[in-house]
């Protein structure tokens, strides 16, 4: 086999493994077609999951070969003969790394012995050997496959349906015949989890994940057990099933909401075939088989096979939000054997095979066959339920998927659920609490043991314990339960854990849910995170890591739609090795006006938006086509309007005011709608330069050039791709010539050119030195051939096409096969640059994370220049970084690359600088500029080696591309590429595929500590959104995926500002706090029961009613917390926003911290202390009784743990004082209540303390001592060691910026 030049550029040459089943024969070789057809492909082709990535993004013209982001548009032929489908096939999320695939024709003899993907040929011995198609070097496929190191399970969409091993069948209007099996489900949809017989025992085992939940389960069923009932028994009850029934009621009402949707959506109405006419049908009754009608602006019921349409050639325009997101129109086509036909009032058959139900919604492959025809159906070919039919009067349909097997509820997955770093350092607190428990539960069972072992003798005379009663009446004498000293010790460990059950505090749950709650409502609030040109609000996607946005160290960011606002914009042409966009920008008004009177008469279109144009060229398309530039130039612009999938809507309107002096003109305005802004902004270039698409059917275009139509019958389309990475369109022309033309990257242009004269060579280099040009401005660039097809080669191409088509495996591999033989030895017609603004805001938002000590990679599919070029602009590259390039193209290069940048710029690997704890504990010093005081890691690194330490000098900026991710992602080139990264303060990854954008993530997550963030708007970034811990989706032009797939989503990349520094840092503070209050606050009340315990000989009774133990934490102190953790703000937003190092604070962890856990837990055993001693020495000598006791500890601890609170809080608003003072109150009403009950023993005790000076004298004791010392220190430390956020405390009450917080000085 003849091989040729890869398409995609390899250091390996393309190579052929033969796979023999008998014994091996010489083999002759095939001739080929096209003499320098090579075709790449990749290992993922041998198995279908697939991707979400539908047009030629990421970012541009280059993309490799990954994970999600990959949308497979192969051939769409049309007219009688051919296909006029278009198949989108996805790929393996398992691998993404290239394989060179040598391409070749068979004669026409020859083709019925071939076996795509692999050629068999029969041997004398009637046995078969098989040519299998196959990659570089072995070796090297073994180390690409080595890299692949995780598998994204979210965003793949499950295995190869092999529908033709098991295919679905239906038969065309005969539900009946269709299910005679009852193997398919109806059309009825369920999206509720629960029904009325299932809700309470699956919601309480749900609700039971939650270990802490079956804690106190333990403790309540313990409570129930006689020798241990500490609580009453009901009582006990009361705290669990207090947040069960909360929980319930909340999970219950979303369900309950979730079945009033699914009833309304069953029981909408459609018009179904019967009996020869159309009948209303519920939803829930279709059945997959049936002929359904759908009429203008209405809801597509299931997942349909179109059989015809409104526009007589069967184009059918629906729109997918409420499947991908995404608002502009896509079009669908009914087979041009099925538009034609009659199917009302007449009876009609057909059989379709079908792939069986999957999730990819970007890919269906099927047959059908009707009026003795069989012909392929693709993914143009489905409408999908929940799409809404548009610009369109009404379709036919089959059901071929209903209910739960359409691929819009096969979709319905929820993300994957994440968990804050601050919560698993709060298990790490729980778990010292548990041992802290155990501890004093044990000591008071020891105690009880050695109490009883000493007074055995005298345990009918003590007052703590009896063997018998000493009463009147029928109980008198009678011997309570005594079970001896080992089982009385063993019962006492138990009723102590049950009286120190709040130790774990169960109401923390609950109220951090509540809190999350809060915070979420006024960051969704925030009216500066409001975008007014998408008419989008900030959303909150997630609750559960709310306090992670203020700890982020990684941003991973997309860079078109992210940084940039995808709205392309045409700026420059390279056409026949000329380049056109510098000189006149605008045509002038006498330049336009006898271009108009040159046209007087024909048609004119006024574009949406007003695209710049060059006059020079402008002037060159008016020229007859008579010299080689403006025959390049007619074909160039003839390219991009008919070279795309772009749908051109057009609306009349009233005369041109230019041509009104010369005759009346027939002036239309037109719109286009497309999947590609790249391909819109094209379109819209073409017709500003006078070639205006302004029809497209299933079987032709028209193109309206300077006013004269231009008919071409469309053969073939063969959309873009992440394999070829180009498109093509094959063509014929009026006079009967058939041309293709193609567009695409230039890594997968140039290889295919014809390079026959030296001016072809000539115009290749200067079309390659314009590239270079336009990418060093940012620009996105794409390569522009064509050339004529003979009659042989086109019978070829309709005969492979057959093949392929109609074939239910692997079509897209032999669609992408059949393209290689058109697309070859093209003539270059030239270049285009498109511009892609960056977003207002951006270089702003990226200085100020970077001063907050956040770093900022950028991860895109561009190209190396453009990409260097869009972060200079963005300030996310500056001039005085030291670039460090690596672009390999082995592993060796790759490795040697590495290893010399890491010995010039002194870089330590990671086995040196993780080897010392004290990095661990002192990550957060990193990224601080030097007159902050604080070395950062970099310099860290560049100081432990003196002899480096000019090299280190400047900051350095790594720029990789993902040729050389596919070698470096594997465990010793990953270590050394982490250690080089890590050292550098930007990192920018270029070409790479949305698997390796995950893979980048998931080296920074799985090597270090540090929380990441990722943020991007398209599909091809799900990967790395749900691979990051803080996932940020834009709502973008390229849809909603993105958003779906994000934990929190934005309009504007300038909001993740706001986001980070404001947003993330109050709420890492608030929950901070709240998590350490609330063990302060259970702690101390623990700690005075267990100093009572130690002094009642060890008997686990209590002074305090049981009512009021459960009250403490569910009412008397709870709704401080929350509206504390809501609404406290340690620091305006302004403060914030302008000093961002203060966000540093949730980097070194000075919110929360094991040191800050134990000196709480040092002063809440103070305060417990003071809790219970104050009032035993005020009362020593009066002959109070141990209720009264009781209730002034009660209100003691409510009242000392609330102004604790007050201590801390940094802003003071009308519900905070609400809040705090009214729980005292609170307390105090409920003391009342309960002391007013008579059968309760601590009846009317609050009445006699209230009177009593000493009651009031001993509350104010127990406030003051106990919080003395608290204030003494944090008055000591503000005073000698203030924290940043103090020292801008300050400086705000002092109306004037903060010394050591001047930008200028690297300090907040």
């Amino acid at each position: 086999m003849i091989s040729g030049q890869p398409l995609l550029s390899s250091s390996d040459s393309s190579s052929v493994v033969v796979n023999r089943r008998a014994r091996s024969r010489n083999l002759g070789s095939f001739g080929c077609l096209c003499h320098k057809v090579s075709f790449s492909s990749s290992t993922f082709e041998e198995t279908q999951a697939d991707s979400l990535l539908k047009d030629q993004e990421d970012d541009g013209e280059d993309v490799l070969v990954g994970d999600t982001g990959f949308h497979l548009k192969p051939l769409r032929p049309v007219g009688p003969s051919l296909s006029s489908g278009t198949t989108k096939q996805g790929h393996s999320a398992d691998c993404c790394f290239h394989q060179q695939f040598s391409v070749e024709c068979p004669t026409q003899e020859q083709r019925s012995l071939v076996s795509w993907g692999s050629m068999e040929l029969p041997d004398n011995n009637n046995t078969s050997t098989t040519f299998e198609i196959s990659g570089a070097s072995s070796i090297v496929q073994e180390k690409l496959n080595k890299s692949r190191r995780f598998h994204n399970k979210n965003v793949e969409f499950g295995d190869d349906p092999s529908c033709a091993e098991d295919p679905r069948l239906i038969y065309i209007n005969d539900p009946r015949k269709t299910n005679d099996k009852y193997e398919f489900t109806g059309n009825e949809i369920r999206t509720s989890k629960y029904t009325l017989i299932t809700f309470l025992p699956k919601n309480l085992f749900i609700q039971f994940h939650r270990v802490a939940y079956l804690y106190f389960l333990a403790i309540a069923a313990l409570n129930q057990l006689p020798p241990l009932a500490v609580f009453g028994r009901t009582v006990s009850l009361f705290p669990l099933l207090f947040v069960l029934c909360v929980t319930a009621i909340k999970d219950g009402y979303e369900d309950w909401r979730r079945h009033r949707s699914d009833r309304k959506e069953n029981n909408r109405e459609a018009a179904v075939l019967h009996s020869g006419e159309f009948r209303l049908k519920k939803w829930k009754k279709i059945r997959a088989g049936e002929v359904v009608k759908i009429f203008a602006d209405e809801t597509i019921p299931c997942d349909m096979v179109l059989l015809r349409t409104s526009d007589p050639s069967g184009l059918a325009y629906i729109q997918t939000m409420n499947l991908d997101g995404e608002s502009n129109l896509k079009t669908r086509y009914a087979r041009q054997e099925t538009a034609s036909s009659e199917f009302e009032g007449s009876a009609i058959s057909g059989l379709i095979r079908c792939e069986q139900p999957n999730r990819n919604i970007y890919e269906f492959t099927a047959n059908m066959e009707f009026n003795d025809q069989k012909f392929p159906l693709s993914q143009s070919n489905i409408v999908l339920r929940g799409c809404q039919l548009k610009n369109t009067d009404w379709i036919l349909g089959v059901v071929v998927y209903a209910g739960q097997e359409t691929k819009a509820m096969l979709n319905s997955a929820i993300s994957p659920s994440k968990r804050s770093k601050l919560e698993s350092y709060m298990n790490r607190e729980t778990f010292w609490l548990s041992i802290f428990l155990l501890v004093m539960c044990s000591v008071v069972a020891l105690g009880m043991c050695l109490w009883l072992r000493r007074h055995e003798e005298e345990l009918d005379t003590l007052p703590y314990f009896r063997k018998r009663y000493f009463t009147t009446g029928r109980d008198n004498g009678k011997k309570y339960k005594y079970y001896g000293i080992a089982m009385e010790t063993f019962f006492s460990f138990l009723s102590s854990i049950i009286v120190f059950q709040i130790m774990i505090p169960i109401s923390l749950y609950i109220t951090m849910e509540m809190v999350r709650l809060g915070q979420s409502y006024f960051m969704i609030e925030d009216k500066h995170m409001y975008d007014s040109n998408s008419d989008s609000r900030f959303q909150c996607r997630s609750l559960n890591i709310n306090e992670d946005l203020g700890q982020i160290r990684y941003v991973f960011s997309d860079k078109t739609g992210t940084l940039t606002e995808n709205k392309m914009e045409f700026r420059q042409a390279s056409i026949c090795g000329k380049n056109y966009g510098n000189s006149v920008l605008m045509v002038d008004s006498q330049e336009e006006q006898d271009i108009t009177a040159a046209s007087v008469g024909r048609r004119r279109w006024k574009l949406k938006s007003e695209v710049p144009v060059d006059n020079e060229l402008m002037k060159l398309l008016h020229k007859d086509l008579a010299g080689a530039e403006e025959l390049a130039a007619h074909e160039f612009f003839l390219t991009l309007a008919a070279c795309n999938t772009v749908i051109p809507m057009r609306t009349q309107r009233s005369i041109s005011d230019v041509a009104r002096s010369h005759a009346q003109e027939d002036v239309g305005a037109i719109e286009y709608q497309g999947e590609s802004p790249d391909e819109q902004a094209l379109v819209s270039a073409a017709s500003a330069y006078g070639y205006t698409l302004c029809e497209r059917t299933s079987g032709h275009i028209v193109i309206d050039i300077h006013g004269e139509e231009l008919r071409l019958d469309v053969l073939g389309l063969h959309e873009f791709d992440s394999v070829r990475k180009r498109m093509s369109v094959v063509v014929r022309f009026p006079n009967n010539t058939v041309k293709v033309l193609v567009k695409g990257a230039d890594t997968s242009m140039f290889s295919i050119l014809a390079e026959d004269t030296e001016k072809d060579h000539q115009t290749k280099c200067a079309t390659h030195s314009h590239l270079t040009e336009y990418s060093s401005q940012g620009l996105r660039t794409l390569v522009v051939a064509a050339r004529n097809l003979a009659d042989s080669e086109l019978e070829q191409w309709r005969c492979r096409f057959e093949d392929a088509s109609t074939s239910l495996i692997d079509r897209n591999i032999k669609l992408r096969q059949t393209a290689a033989l058109i697309e070859c030895d093209l003539n270059l017609l030239g270049a285009t640059a498109i511009e892609d603004k960056l977003q207002d805001g951006v270089p702003e938002a990226i200085e100020a994370l970077r001063q907050a000590g956040i770093k900022v990679w950028v991860l895109t599919g561009d190209k190396q220049e453009t990409a260097i070029s869009i972060g200079l602009s963005c300030k996310l590259l500056t001039a005085d970084m030291q670039q460090i390039i690596v672009n390999g193209n082995s592993e060796d290069e790759c490795r040697n690359l590495l290893a010399d940048a890491k010995t010039k710029y002194g870089v330590q690997s990671s086995n040196r600088r993780y080897q010392n704890s004290e990095r661990k504990r002192n990550v957060e010093n990193g990224y601080l500029d030097k007159p902050y005081g604080i070395k950062s890691s970099n310099e860290l690194q560049c100081h432990d080696r003196k002899e480096e330490r000019i090299g280190c000098a400047l900051p350095l900026a790594l720029i990789i591309d993902g040729n050389s991710l596919v070698y470096i992602l594997e465990k010793d080139l990953e270590s050394d590429l982490f250690d080089l990264a890590t050292s550098c303060r930007v990192v920018l990854c270029c070409r790479v595929a949305p698997l390796q954008k995950a893979g980048i993530v998931d080296m920074i997550k799985s090597r270090t500590d540090d929380l990441t963030l990722a943020i991007g708007d398209g599909a091809n970034d799900v990967s790395m959104i749900q691979m990051a811990d803080v996932g940020v989706g834009i709502c973008g032009q390229e849809g909603r995926q993105a958003v779906m797939a994000s934990d929190f989503a934005m309009g504007q990349f300038r909001f993740l500002k706001r986001l980070l520094l404001v947003h993330g840092h109050w709420n890492y503070q608030r929950v901070a706090y709240l998590v350490l209050y609330n063990f302060y606050r259970n702690a101390v009340f623990v700690l005075m029961l267990f100093w009572y315990i130690l002094c009642t000989a060890f008997s686990t009774t209590s002074a305090l009613t049981d009512w009021s133990s459960v009250f403490y934490s569910v009412i008397y102190t709870s709704i401080p917390t929350i509206v504390v953790g809501i609404l406290d703000k340690d620091l305006s937003h302004r403060t914030l926003l302008e000093y961002p190092k203060l966000y540093g604070t949730g980097h070194r962890h000075e919110a929360y911290n094991l040191q800050l856990f134990w000196i709480t837990m040092i002063d809440t055993l103070w305060q417990s202390l003071v809790l219970f001693y104050i009032p035993l020495f005020t009362y020593k000598e009066s002959s109070v009784d141990i209720w009264s006791m009781g209730s002034l500890w009660t209100i003691a601890v409510v009242i000392l743990v609330n102004i604790h609170l007050a201590m801390d809080i940094k802003r003071w608003v009308f519900i905070t004082h609400v809040a705090v003072w009214g729980s005292v109150i609170i307390t105090y009403a409920c003391m009342v209540v309960l002391d007013s009950i008579p059968i309760f023993p601590n009846y009317w005790t609050i009445y006699h303390l209230i009177k009593s000076p000493t009651y009031w004298l001993t509350i104010f004791l127990i406030v003051v001592v106990g919080l003395l010392p608290r204030f003494l220190v944090k008055v000591v430390h503000q005073i000698f060691w203030p924290s940043d956020i103090q020292i801008a405390r300050e400086a705000e009450l002092l109306k004037k910026p903060p010394n050591r917080s001047k930008p200028d000085q690297g300090s907040s």
